[in-house]
């Protein structure tokens, strides 16, 4: 049986990956291995599956995934604009394309956990990913030792703590889960998830997780990054101030991101 086909989402999201990276580069090497590779095909749509029919949550599947090394890359290409250096290269272990290959797996591979359960699903995704982590990383760095080493738990790190529960070190790592927040347009979100309770009819969850229009991730006028976020109804600022914030606030990144969010046609609100 071979994996489903890719849907039309998974596709224009691939076409936005690529346009991001430059060919012959190791992030680009690493965005065509993970993008077509069979198992991480299989173990991202079985998640989905229990998480959409076991569970009745919402998408923690291919697109997400590919949603977040979008966000993960655009957040990464920013700081290195600014002249923020990476973990890898402050620490003399590596260089900005090798963070972006930690980036990169970390935000495909941080929700496979799902297709275990949702209780403690980073540290089952985590496990699940090893060998796919130590199978790409060896074709990428072959000998160098030292490098799979570090890379490896820059990699683990993103994956674990990309709910917000810990405190990121790692400017890699911080990346992604401001990277997993960011995907909350059009009732996208996973609030229900973060709150511990399943959405009801005619909750603020469900309300909430719908008014989000259009998350955007561009260069700040102060800061580094600027998150603006969109919404049909001010309903959209519980999302916004019960998720985003949470995740930028145990990240690395925070000090060089702005927040703006409002409603069209009123006046906008700044976090940060």
């Amino acid at each position: 049986m071979s994996p489903k086909h890719k849907s039309p989402k998974q596709s224009q999201v691939h076409k936005k990956i690529f346009a991001q990276l430059e060919q012959g580069t190791l992030s680009y090497r690493i965005a065509e291995a993970l993008l077509e590779d069979k198992e991480v095909q299989y173990i991202q749509d079985y998640a989905n599956s229990v998480s959409i029919k076991r569970l009745n949550f919402n998408d923690h599947g291919p697109v997400h995934m590919r949603k977040v090394m979008l966000n993960s890359i655009l957040l990464l290409d920013l700081l290195h604009e600014a002249g923020i250096k990476t973990t890898l290269e402050v620490e003399g272990i590596g260089s900005y394309q090798d963070s972006r290959v930690a980036v990169m797996m970390a935000s495909c591979l941080h929700d496979i956990g799902m297709s275990v359960g949702r209780d403690n699903h980073e540290q089952a995704s985590a496990i699940l990913a090893m060998p796919i982590i130590q199978r790409f990383l060896d074709d990428l760095y072959g000998d160098d030792l030292e490098k799979k080493v570090v890379i490896r738990s820059l990699i683990i790190e993103g994956i674990t703590g990309h709910m917000g529960n810990q405190k990121t070190l790692s400017l890699e790592a911080g990346i992604i889960l401001v990277s997993d927040g960011c995907d909350m347009e059009l009732g996208r979100a996973r609030i229900p998830m973060m709150m511990h309770t399943e959405s009801k009819v005619g909750d603020i969850h469900k309300y909430s997780s719908s008014a989000i229009s259009k998350v955007t991730i561009c260069k700040g006028e102060k800061r580094p990054i600027r998150i603006h976020v969109a919404m049909k109804e001010s309903v959209g600022f519980f999302q916004v101030e019960e998720v985003l914030l949470g995740k930028i606030f145990a990240s690395s990144i925070e000090p060089y991101i702005e927040l703006v969010a409002g409603v069209k046609g009123e006046k906008e609100k700044t976090y940060l």
